[in-house]
């Protein structure tokens, strides 16, 4: 498995691992590929109605979430590391092309009001994907924000998602 070339600090990280039964290449195909994203990145009843991806370091990933009342959550972030298959890094510290986000309030980030850096690995086990996900925070207060938001939940109806969208493909 790829590795996030991180120390998990408890006080400031989330994670989130586990095993799903897709290659590597479909869990990639879904992170990586806007017509994918929108089906399956918020939980329902949430919705993911845009999704611009630049996959490539410096490059952009813009996701536009959907509440149930209808209010968009634009976020826009950079990807920092690409390793086809095997990792993908992306924050909402910077902006495309490595310009820094003047604030996490800053509407292009308005994922909460925190930063965060993400890395997701992939890994072959079995016939599926060993999946982790690390979100790194600034702070704790960030770290907090983000798991009262749901993390953990949120990131599981998520990848449940993913795979039962790639599933039909």
């Amino acid at each position: 498995m790829a590795n996030h070339n991180h120390q998990l600090d408890p006080k400031l990280d989330l994670n989130f691992d586990r095993v799903v039964d897709l290659p590597p290449a479909l869990v990639w195909a879904a992170w990586t590929e806007p017509e994918h994203i929108k089906h399956w990145f918020t939980p329902v009843p949430w919705t993911t109605v845009e999704c611009e991806i630049d996959l490539r370091p410096g490059g952009i990933f813009r996701t536009v979430m959907r509440s149930p009342e209808g209010k968009d959550f634009p976020n826009i972030g950079c990807y920092l590391e690409i390793i086809k298959n095997e990792k993908l890094v992306w924050t909402n510290a910077l902006l495309p092309g490595f310009r820094p986000a003047s604030s996490a309030s800053d509407e292009a980030v308005a994922c909460g009001d925190f930063l965060f850096t993400v890395a997701v690995s992939l890994a072959p086990q079995g016939n599926g994907t060993k999946y982790a996900a690390l979100a790194m925070h600034r702070d704790e207060q960030g770290r907090k924000q983000h798991e009262d938001m749901g993390f953990c939940d949120g990131w599981g109806t998520a990848l449940d998602q993913l795979v039962a969208h790639m599933k039909k493909q």
